[in-house]
């Protein structure tokens, strides 16, 4: 069953604000995995197995490190369902529903 987990990656120890090229560069490593992942504001999404999303977190954590920040905090939230099989595209549409 696939798992969703969310990842935010927080460089910090440069100069500048902008993190776009950061998040850019994470959201390759997920790609190159073949997982499926929408972006969001805050944070990405990732959908798939729970080893192989572990594996894209360390991965990714280590992208700021990689462009030369001297630090990166890494967020991630896991919502394993074991009682039925979910998806992004399901979790979004289900609120979407119910919406007025």
């Amino acid at each position: 069953m696939s798992v969703m987990l969310e990842i935010s990656v927080i460089p910090s120890g440069k100069e500048g604000a902008s993190l776009s090229k950061i998040v850019a560069a994470a959201v390759d490593t997920a790609k190159e995995h073949g997982v499926k992942y929408m972006i969001g504001p805050m944070g990405t999404t990732l959908e798939g197995d729970l080893d192989t999303l572990l594996k894209i977190v360390r991965e990714m954590h280590e992208v700021p490190f990689e462009m030369g920040f001297p630090r990166s905090q890494t967020i991630i939230k896991i919502d394993d369902r074991r009682d039925k099989e979910l998806s992004m595209d399901y979790k979004v549409s289900a609120v979407q529903e119910k919406l007025s």
